[in-house]
């Protein structure tokens, strides 16, 4: 029996409401929870690992499987250890810092090789994760969110673990840059300071970038990678751990080496064009968006690049510029789109433009593997792939995916 009334929406099978259940562990999903069976039926406890004996008690039970809560590891991981954020496991922002870094390197490899045979039909061997130089201070941007004070209390940070309407205090944050931290109790001190006259919440900006830590969205900052400056809008896209960036780029550029030109698509303020500018006779930017666009020109011509032009693409003809210029045949193509992966107009151009080299950067390695099934199915034959940790501590993957027309 259980000591708490149930809610009303509450499905009583197969286990009651707080039911308190004994179970294996066998692996994580790709959310961070482990995920055992108990006869069959798959129970999901968060911040449990793969190979633990836990107890845990349930709060949701849904069609096909079960939700509980961690209650008592009774036999832990070997990869277990002591996270270093006091708020961990209460905010939703990290998922692993209870997992040994090699064991979070496996984890995400392994991760990448599920997500391409389920939803990609591709068994292919997955190159060991490349580790972040850094594993916590390493986020250059950090964005904490706040509401209108509720019954005495404001709290300042990020969505609470499980909870999507209430949000966690968070006055520090171990994975952010030492800049970041240190300028966050100020950043906090101005809102809460006018809390009385907010109608509404917010999102907090905090930006460490060469001109120091920006808390202005539409200012302009630098970033330095390599020998290359890129200036962009604070509150725009850039990548967030400066520290593995650079080796990044550097391997998604030897990769599509050995081709005559460079076509850079969702080229975004041009940071993969402008880096390979030395090694291409010819480079070409591609987005549809003027504003990255009138960023990535502006980039070229602090950096003194000559041999690198960006154009803005229509959605329908995005490559219909590039096509003039530039020969399929003589071209790699490195592309890195949003989390969402690319879409199937995108895909047929990209097809038809038939780059000899495609490098293949993602965010999101489900879409990627979508995507990389068509265009396996479309000409082109997968000969790598490579995972990036560039977020430590959490679920997240950076995976780049290689392939040449056959």
């Amino acid at each position: 029996m259980t000591d708490k009334a149930a809610p009303k929406k509450f499905i009583p099978e197969p286990f009651e409401y707080h039911q308190i259940v004994e179970l294996e562990i066998d692996d994580l999903n790709n959310l961070g929870s482990g995920v055992g069976r108990i006869d069959g039926w798959v129970v999901m406890v968060p911040f449990a690992l793969g190979g633990e004996r836990v107890k845990a008690r349930i709060f949701r039970n849904h069609k096909n499987y079960s939700e509980g809560d961690l209650v008592e590891i009774v036999r832990p991981s070997p990869d277990r250890v002591e996270p270093v954020c006091k708020l961990f496991g209460t905010c939703g922002g990290c998922q692993y810092q209870h997992l040994s870094y090699p064991a979070q390197l496996e984890w995400k490899r392994k991760q990448i090789k599920d997500l391409m045979q389920r939803i990609g039909g591709i068994d292919f061997p997955i190159e060991p994760t490349h580790p972040s130089p850094k594993q916590y201070g390493y986020r250059s941007k950090l964005t904490p969110h706040y509401e209108r004070p509720q019954r005495g209390e404001m709290p300042i940070g990020f969505v609470m673990q499980g909870r999507r309407g209430r949000l966690v205090d968070v006055p520090y944050c171990p994975i952010a840059s030492d800049s970041i931290n240190a300028a966050l109790p100020a950043a906090r001190d101005e809102i809460l300071a006018k809390a009385s006259k907010l109608k509404r919440g917010g999102t907090i900006l905090l930006r460490d970038c060469a001109e120091g830590v920006c808390s202005d969205n539409n200012a302009t900052v630098t970033e330095r990678v390599g020998n290359v400056s890129y200036q962009f809008c604070a509150g725009e896209f850039f990548q967030n751990n400066p520290f593995v960036l650079p080796e990044l780029i550097e391997y998604a550029i030897e990769e599509a080496r050995g081709e005559k030109n460079l076509v850079d698509a969702y080229c975004g303020v041009g940071v993969f064009a402008l880096a390979a500018a030395k090694k291409f006779e010819n480079v070409a930017g591609v987005e549809i968006s003027s504003k990255a666009i009138i960023c990535a020109n502006a980039n070229a011509r602090i950096n003194a690049i000559t041999n690198c032009e960006f154009l803005i693409g229509k959605a329908e003809t995005i490559f219909d510029d590039v096509a003039k210029k530039f020969d399929g045949a003589e071209t790699s193509m490195i592309i890195d789109p949003p989390r969402a992966g690319c879409d199937e107009l995108f895909l047929r151009q990209l097809v038809q433009f038939a780059p000899k080299k495609l490098v293949y950067v993602s965010c999101g390695p489900d879409t990627q593997a979508r995507d990389l099934a068509f265009l396996t199915a479309n000409g082109y034959k997968l000969i790598k792939l490579q995972p990036f940790d560039l977020f430590p501590q959490t679920r997240h993957i950076e995976n780049v995916a290689t392939l040449i027309k056959e």
